[in-house]
């Protein structure tokens, strides 16, 4: 498989090529900031240096050519303002699926955030406020897309400990809790395997199921 990563430079996205190089995969991972080359390369992922604020979709389309699926783990990250999470968490978003589109990539998953199906509390703040509206309409403008086979997960509070091999996995909503980063990684791994399961709104957080089994039966689910 040839998967193309958007935000490569993320902690999941990383993470991602790490697993997906280790099988034979090859990943292209679009990054800003061209210093950050060798670390994609160390996670056995090819560079692809691409400003997503700044470029327009035949640019980012061109880049992906040739790709069998696309993973949007781009985000504008911890202490960016509100103007970056319209830029990044939903224009970036919306960028890449017309992008995708255009060269005929139709799997693409997009990583999105638990919340954003209600109105924000207000005491979290504009900063939060801005971040999950912006989740939600890149996930609305995604699931309007007839062009590509979508999926959309949204992982409960990430955490870096090492991954424990089992989630659960399943429609809104499952609850709150914590997944690690290896976790997602893992999921999305066996989630572009299982081509059943597609056009599908899915939340993860650590559980007991182990991720093949969890993915299987989301996959037995869409043949009934």
């Amino acid at each position: 498989m040839n998967v193309a990563i958007a935000g490569g430079h993320g902690k999941i996205a990383l993470r991602l090529a790490r697993l997906l190089a280790a099988r034979g995969d090859t990943v292209l991972s679009l990054i800003r900031n061209p210093d950050h080359a060798d670390d994609v390369r160390a996670a056995g992922a090819g560079p692809v240096p691409c400003d997503l604020e700044r470029a327009d979709a035949a640019e980012v389309a061109g880049k992906i050519a040739g790709a069998d699926a696309v993973v949007f783990a781009a985000g504008a990250g911890p202490g960016s303002g509100t103007g970056r999470k319209e830029t990044v968490d939903r224009a970036a978003a919306v960028l890449v699926a017309d992008a995708a589109e255009r060269a005929g990539v139709r799997p693409f998953l997009q990583i999105s955030a638990m919340g954003v199906d209600t109105e924000p509390a207000a005491d979290r703040g504009e900063v939060w406020a801005a971040y999950i509206r912006a989740k939600k309409q890149a996930e609305d403008d995604l699931r309007a897309r007839d062009g590509l086979d979508w999926l959309i997960l949204r992982p409960g509070r990430l955490t870096d400990d090492p991954g424990t091999g089992t989630v659960t996995l399943a429609a809104p909503y499952v609850g709150h809790e914590a997944v690690t980063r290896d976790d997602v990684a893992a999921v999305i791994v066996a989630l572009l395997d299982a081509r059943d399961v597609r056009r599908r709104v899915l939340e993860l957080i650590g559980g007991d199921t182990p991720v093949g089994e969890a993915v299987a039966a989301l996959a037995r689910d869409a043949q009934e």
